[in-house]
């Protein structure tokens, strides 16, 4: 039995936290809101974001320092926003050496830096190799049901890697691992713009046939910039890549899909952020996207549609006529290239 901390008491951090215990791990949840502390202890739940009964050896703490006391491991699962305060808070009072895992999917605007680079960057001791990641197509609803999952840790640091997977694997969440954190951080960060778009597609009330052209030349331009940045392009063919794109590009689970439909049916931003009432990551992640693609020189048509959308207050509908207008070519200029130039040497 281990002894883990759970940074990050949202559905996410919810939902593995039950993982861990069906383990046998001692769990302790960490929230910086004292309130939703005091509820988990004294209900076994978490209302607001999972309907579900928490196992009691699930303990929640507020004060930091307490709930990473003698831990062996640290899943970070916060908002990327909250990332660096926390992690600097962090810092300051962690005393052991603890495996580091992080299951956030996002990019940081402006400086564009991954999650694992973020944690790096404010804590001492921790260099990105060593961080783990954790992504994959996987609601939080369906695995705290102990619904099939799969899903994928990535280190350099192989090691880390394989701990984490024997940390988290059981019946129901299967856990592969990969060498590629920087193919499976970008693919889970960048997945959230294309479900973005595909909730605004069915906010204008679209069919099967568009969502799927936009799942696919969504695939296209999250492979376009991951591999020019120097990510292997078959992470964006695995669970962190196209399966990730398919559950939150077609479920009312997902928050982008949510959010993205409100947009489609005319709703503003802000009132939409209003309305959700909890963080859309996919929005945060457009600006670093197209700000990368600009830097890369990446054509990523569908982001620079989403960014007008959400930031220019241009009408989806005038950019889904846009999309359709572009100039002809090829379809085979994308991921297939890419595949054929790499592996048929």
């Amino acid at each position: 039995m281990a002894s883990v901390a759970v940074l990050g008491a949202g559905s996410w951090g919810t939902a593995l936290s039950i993982v861990l215990a069906d383990n046998g791990n001692d769990v302790r949840l960490w929230s910086h809101r004292k309130e939703q502390v005091e509820v988990i202890n004294q209900t076994h739940k978490n209302e607001k974001y999972l309907d579900v009964s928490i196992p009691e050896q699930i303990k929640a703490f507020h004060n930091l320092e307490e709930a990473i006391q003698d831990v062996t491991s640290i899943v970070i699962v916060v908002p990327t926003s909250a990332i660096r305060e926390v992690c600097r808070e962090l810092n300051e009072v962690l005393k052991q050496n603890a495996t580091l895992i992080h299951a956030s999917k996002g990019i940081e605007p402006v400086t564009l830096k991954r999650v694992s680079q973020l944690i790096s960057e404010e804590m001492d001791h921790y260099r990105d190799e060593d961080i783990v990641v954790l992504s994959g197509p996987s609601h939080a609803e369906e695995v705290a049901l102990r619904q099939p999952t799969t899903v994928t840790v990535s280190s350099i640091n192989n090691e880390n890697a394989e701990h984490t997977q024997d940390l988290f694997i059981n019946e129901s969440f299967r856990v592969y691992t990969s060498p590629d954190i920087l193919g499976i951080e970008l693919g889970g960060a960048l997945k959230n713009i294309i479900a973005l778009g595909a909730g605004i597609s069915d906010g204008l009330g679209y069919g099967d046939n568009a969502k799927a052209a936009l799942i696919t030349r969504g695939l296209a331009e999250i492979a376009r910039l991951g591999t020019s940045l120097g990510a292997n392009p078959l992470s964006f063919l695995g669970l962190p890549g196209v399966g990730d794109l398919i559950v939150t590009c077609t479920s009312v689970h997902s928050r982008n899909w949510r959010a993205g439909n409100l947009l489609g049916q005319g709703y503003k931003l802000d009132d939409v952020l209003k309305q959700m009432g909890m963080v859309v990551e996919g929005v945060r992640t457009v600006k670093a996207a197209y700000q990368f693609a600009e830097d890369q020189q990446v054509e990523m048509p569908i982001t620079t549609g989403i960014h007008q959308v959400l930031f220019d207050e241009k009408e989806p509908g005038d950019v889904v006529e846009q999309l359709m207008n572009r100039n002809k070519r090829e379809e085979m200029d994308d991921l297939a290239k890419l595949l054929t130039e790499r592996y048929s040497q």
